[in-house]
């Protein structure tokens, strides 16, 4: 199962209990790597470990992290337990992501529970983590996003999107924010590259909201694993479908669209940066 590629590297993969996640961890493991499984319990991620063990991962190459990313200081600790005992992070995998639910929910922190668990977690994390990340010299983060980020659009006014709500319009902003975001998750000389991908059509528990039928959650781990190795030459802020870079919507091209989500972003994670 292992070719060792990436050996001696730690990867953090999120929302690593089921679906594309899981399958991540999975191959990353088989590659030689150290994977820090994380999952929104610490019971969702030791079953994670179990089953990646029954798999045919070594058990010496996992690490069970917990952390519910619909409370930011959570997405704090969990940033601070990495930095504490991993000084060099060579992959982050930011693949957490939850469905809009039907009618507009706002977290504890304030936003809207999609913007914050696919997005503003993904954009606290590589903040926070940025040291580790540099560390390790030639670092990656690899942002798990949607097709769907093409037909969104930013809601400046109402980010939350309170005064007019569409659950699809809900997720999908938070995947144009994480497209968007990627480039600026790995400034000039921080030694890190950042890219995002959309999966392709897998059947996960996203699933429903494309109402349709999907490939196994490993096609899509698949094509996130290979943006992951050293062998696969990529550039920072690149988006990729079917394994190509292809283009984003126009907003990821806009200097002054990003500098205002830059800023968004940092007013919404607020005190747990």
């Amino acid at each position: 199962m292992s070719d060792a590629v990436l050996s001696a590297r730690t990867a953090l993969v999120t929302g690593a209990s089921s679906g594309i996640g899981w399958e991540t961890a999975r191959l990353l493991a088989g590659h030689g790597a150290t994977v820090l499984v994380h999952a929104r319990t610490t019971a969702e991620a030791e079953d994670a470990v179990e089953r990646l063990v029954a798999a045919g991962a070594r058990r010496d190459q996992l690490v069970e992290l917990a952390a519910d990313f619909t409370r930011l200081t959570e997405v704090a600790v969990l940033a601070g337990t990495v930095v504490k005992h991993y000084p060099a992070l060579d992959l982050l995998v930011n693949n957490a992501a939850v469905m809009a639910p039907e009618r507009c929910t706002l977290t504890d922190d304030g936003n809207e529970v999609s913007l914050q668990v696919n997005f503003l977690a993904a954009h606290l994390l590589a903040k926070l983590l940025r040291a580790p990340l540099s560390a390790a010299g030639d670092a990656r983060i690899v942002n798990v996003s949607s097709s769907l980020h093409r037909t969104a659009s930013m809601n400046w006014s109402d980010p939350h999107r309170v005064k007019k709500y569409s659950r699809v319009a809900a997720y999908a902003q938070s995947q144009l924010a994480l497209t968007m975001a990627t480039a600026e998750m790995a400034p000039a000389g921080s030694g890190i590259t950042a890219v995002s991908l959309n999966p392709g059509l897998c059947d996960t528990a996203l699933l429903p909201l494309y109402g349709r039928v999907g490939a196994p959650a490993a096609e899509g781990a698949e094509a996130v694993v290979s943006l992951c190795l050293p062998g696969t030459v990529v550039a920072n802020g690149a988006y990729f479908d079917g394994g190509v870079i292809a283009p984003t919507a126009a907003a990821a091209q806009e200097e002054r669209s990003l500098k205002r989500l830059a800023k968004l972003a940092d007013q919404l994670v607020g005190r747990a940066a």
